[in-house]
């Protein structure tokens, strides 16, 4: 199940951040950091997905963009890494070539297109046991 999607750039400055499970808004920023942390100091011919504490990090670059998600240990990573793609592809589509400073112009579309990706994948993972 998805816990959190962050958009940031290279310098590690959280662009867009997007949580479907209630954090505390203190342990946001520590758990923000710790994330970014973790992806960017990462060489380009490494995995991309991480294990930290309960959960799971997938992230992939884009230009100057990470676009990371934090899932829980039975999601499929791989699924995601495509959800990921899928996401920067509607992104690229309606927005030609979004980076670091076009994420603030377009902040309010960008929400409603993480939130139709995002919540779809988790009401379909949320339904599968039934």
């Amino acid at each position: 199940m998805i816990k959190f999607v962050l958009m940031v750039n290279q310098q590690g400055q959280t662009r867009l951040s997007k949580y479907y499970e209630p954090v505390e808004l203190s342990k946001r920023a520590a758990l923000e950091a710790v994330a970014v942390r973790c992806c960017l100091s990462r060489g380009k011919h490494q995995c991309s997905f991480v294990e930290y504490k309960d959960f799971k990090l997938v992230y992939r670059q884009y230009a100057a963009l990470y676009v990371v998600v934090g899932v829980s240990d039975s999601e499929n990573e791989l699924s995601i890494y495509e959800l990921i793609q899928n996401f920067v592809e509607v992104l690229d589509k309606y927005f030609s070539r979004v980076v670091s400073s076009s994420v603030l112009k377009i902040f309010r579309w960008l929400q409603d297109i993480s939130n139709c990706l995002f919540l779809s994948v988790r009401r379909v993972n949320w339904m599968y046991p039934l």
